[in-house]
């Protein structure tokens, strides 16, 4: 992953944590993974929790392979 993938993702985490709102359509809940959801960054997907105090990152991973295992 560059450098500037990396700070991307990192800036929608943060945009996450300040207005989950404004992500709109790159936040869906995972189906099958109570309180799981990923957040859509280019080819880029970050499984997430949260709940409401603590955002935990659980995995970063391109497209498609970030849900396995």
């Amino acid at each position: 992953m560059s450098a500037s993938v990396s700070a991307l993702i990192v800036s929608k985490i943060e945009q996450f944590a300040t207005d989950p709102a404004s992500l709109g359509n790159n936040l869906m809940p995972l189906k099958g993974r109570a309180g799981e959801f990923r957040l859509r960054v280019g080819d880029w997907r970050v499984i997430m929790s949260d709940d409401g105090v603590v955002i935990a990152v659980i995995k970063i991973g391109p497209r498609g392979s970030v849900y396995e295992g």
